[in-house]
């Protein structure tokens, strides 16, 4: 297989990293390969591939949408570097509200894959970072929600303190009054 697949403190959430093949030339590298992911438990396939471009200090999220538009997010920074973060939003899940957060670049190549059920988020840590996130799932206004990246109930350890965020960002409720119908349903 040209990735390998850990997973991380909260078991959904998994750091994929892809073989890249090096020459004189560059370098060739697998991104989403179906069968290998399936392998993995992404069961779903890639319907809709977005790109951010944001300069430093710049925070995004945490982002999700509700059922039945949920999405699956695999996300890969392709110039500089960020602070990735995954929150748990089933309710009723063992680890609802914890959240998980890693330093994804462009060097190394690693991808995280936030399944449906939790918000994302990150800041860019460089002068410009461009993620590309590989979704599951069209994007939907409708079911779209989020939560506040500052939210004392989460206590994510953000690596800045004054991020630069958008107006609905900044405006996003906490999570114990976030919209979401997420319910955690055993394997």
């Amino acid at each position: 297989m040209p990735f390998r697949c850990q997973k991380m403190d909260i078991p959904e959430v998994l750091l994929i990293e892809p073989a890249v093949f090096p020459d004189e030339r560059g370098y060739f590298a697998e991104i989403v390969k179906a069968t290998d992911f399936r392998s993995f438990g992404i069961a779903k396939d890639i319907v809709q591939v977005n790109h951010s471009h944001s300069i430093q200090g710049v925070l995004r999220g945490l982002h999700y949408q509700k059922s039945p538009k949920a999405q699956g997010k695999l996300v890969s920074v392709i110039e500089g570097e960020v602070f990735d973060v995954a929150v748990d939003v089933r309710k009723g899940s063992p680890t609802f509200g914890r959240w998980l957060g890693m330093n994804l670049d462009a060097e190394k190549k690693k991808m995280l894959y936030v399944p449906e059920g939790f918000a994302h988020g990150f800041c860019a840590l460089t002068p410009t970072a461009q993620v590309i996130y590989y979704c599951t799932e069209i994007y939907s206004p409708p079911e779209e929600r989020g939560i506040r990246w500052d939210d004392p109930a989460l206590g994510i350890s953000w690596p800045l303190q004054k991020p630069l965020l958008s107006k609905k960002d900044s405006d996003l409720p906490f999570l114990k009054n976030a919209d979401n119908n997420f319910h955690y349903a055993e394997k």
